[in-house]
């Protein structure tokens, strides 16, 4: 969404996936680098699921790789640990389920162990933890949930939108640099404003090339010396 416009993550594929992976790959030195599986990729069967999250071991490069959902893709996360390849579990506000909970909302704020509601959810923590997942991001729930599932699990949470209580943060890269021209999302806090610096430099350089300062003679090459 954040980098090609799209108003949700659905349209994303496998291949696209795979592309950016290989790029995070060659850049990072010790980060593990985790590959989001995209929307159908793991949803089919435990086998298809089986299949790409190893072409983003081979093809992208990632030593991990993420899924979302919980009681529901616990088989598919079971059949991708049973194969030495470690899974990230992810739940909360789960992006590739916009159209059934209605948009970008809040989870958990309910009681019940219907999708999104609080007891499912930890119930939806406990399930990947047991099949084998080694971390889980928790997304837009309130904060006291968040704290409850931490304290569920004896895996590693990464929170989203959810409170300081979970064992690590994440946050969106162009969130966190201000690439965003308006909308900031309520959890997210810019540590840069790299927008409208962007902008002052867009301007600055169309001054100096109309103004002539550019590119001034430090800028340009040397001519080559004659033969006497």
């Amino acid at each position: 969404m954040a980098m090609r416009g799209e108003h949700s993550t659905l349209a994303v594929t496998i291949e696209e996936i795979i592309y950016h992976t290989r790029m995070v790959t060659r850049a990072r030195r010790r980060a593990i680098v985790v590959a989001d599986m995209p929307f159908l990729s793991y949803q089919v069967s435990a086998e298809d699921a089986l299949r790409n999250a190893g072409r983003l071991i081979k093809e992208g490069g990632a030593e991990a790789v993420k899924l979302e959902g919980g009681l529901v893709v616990s088989g598919a996360v079971r059949r991708i640990a049973e194969a030495a390849i470690p899974v990230m579990g992810h739940i909360g506000l789960t992006p590739q389920s916009i159209h059934r909970v209605g948009g970008h909302r809040v989870q958990g704020r309910k009681s019940g162990r219907a999708p999104g509601c609080r007891e499912r959810l930890l119930d939806d923590a406990r399930a990947l933890e047991a099949a084998g997942a080694f971390a889980i991001v928790v997304e837009g729930v309130p904060p006291s949930l968040a704290e409850e599932i931490t304290g569920a699990v004896q895996i590693l949470t990464i929170g989203i939108g959810a409170g300081p209580a979970c064992d690590g943060q994440v946050l969106v890269m162009h969130d966190a640099l201000g690439l965003s021209e308006s909308f900031i999302p309520r959890f997210a806090k810019p540590f840069a404003n790299l927008y409208q610096d962007s902008l002052a430099a867009a301007a600055n350089f169309v001054r100096e090339v109309r103004e002539r300062q550019f590119p001034a003679p430090e800028h340009c090459y040397r001519e080559a010396r004659r033969a006497e």
